[in-house]
């Protein structure tokens, strides 16, 4: 099992006392709901605090802190801005990171005022993202959990989660979803900067229009079918359709996408829909999404 660490306020102070002392006096406070990989705390009124939950996660910090300042003069919304790269240490085993606090709040399914803007906005970032010169450096691999590769490495995961919640989903359906993505033709092309976990809960809204997109943990270099993961997770079918039109992903990613969309939603469900209502209900929607998506084209 990946060794785990959850970093508590005290635990945090001591860092911060040790390695940032100019900013160990700020207000501190635990956001949540937090994600998976990450304890995120509010620092003061304008920086953030960022801490690998897991081993799995603990390259994080390093790679965001080299890479974001390097995309982020490409991208039309605002991204995390790191401000220092923490150490290992008081007890915590990994690195963990101070960023600039990014004015928002998550989009709520179903809840868009304008979801066709949001569409656009989003396909335009999307496609911003897939135009910036890749590093092969940081081809998808390991370090973001292979997102980007192709999807036949998720078959037998996906394929066990499909039976595993055949009493919540029509599981022949599941399937036929599944096995198309699996044999849309690969992607041609040079790999691309892919976000890899393009999720409401990873953007910000602010004026009723996208403000950042956070979480860059599993950047890497890959697939860009990916990033259609947006399309299913939070915008309803006349707006995604204006992301797929303008985001420029042709047909066969699409259905890769789909497929990722439906592999990513269901190992999620299984993992926490019995214990967290909120992550039932987003991934049951972007499960059905997809489905639904399927049986429309």
């Amino acid at each position: 099992m990946p060794a785990t660490h959850f970093a508590d306020e005290a635990v945090v102070r001591r860092l911060l006392a040790a390695q940032l002392p100019e900013l160990a006096a700020l207000p501190l406070s635990r956001l949540d709901p937090a994600g998976s990989d990450n304890v995120i705390y509010r620092l003061g009124d304008e920086l953030s605090v960022r801490l690998p939950r897991g081993e799995w996660a603990a390259g994080q910090p390093e790679k965001e802190s080299r890479w974001l300042p390097r995309l982020a003069p490409h991208l039309p919304v605002a991204i995390p801005e790191p401000v220092a790269l923490g150490s290992p240490g008081e007890g915590y085993p990994w690195h963990w990171s101070v960023s600039r606090w990014l004015p928002g709040s998550p989009p709520e399914i179903g809840g868009l005022a304008c979801p066709d803007r949001i569409a656009r906005e989003l396909a335009r970032f999307v496609a911003a993202l897939h135009r910036i010169p890749a590093d092969a450096s940081l081809a998808a691999g390991p370090h973001n959990g292979f997102i980007g590769t192709p999807l036949a490495r998720r078959d037998t995961g996906t394929r066990v989660a499909i039976a595993e919640t055949a009493d919540v989903f029509d599981s022949a359906a599941l399937t036929a979803v599944w096995e198309a993505a699996l044999a849309a033709p690969p992607w041609p092309h040079p790999p691309v900067w892919v976000h890899g976990d393009l999720h409401p809960g990873n953007l910000l809204l602010a004026d009723g229009q996208i403000s950042a997109v956070l979480d860059f943990g599993v950047l890497g270099v890959g697939d860009p079918a990916c990033d259609a993961l947006i399309a299913w997770t939070l915008l309803p079918p006349s707006a995604r359709e204006v992301f797929r039109a303008e985001s420029g992903l042709d047909e066969d990613s699409w259905t890769r996408g789909r497929g990722y969309a439906l592999s990513t939603g269901l190992n999620a469900y299984t993992a926490y829909a019995a214990t967290n209502p909120r992550v039932a209900a987003s991934t049951g929607y972007q499960i059905r999404e997809t489905l639904a998506d399927f049986q429309r084209a």
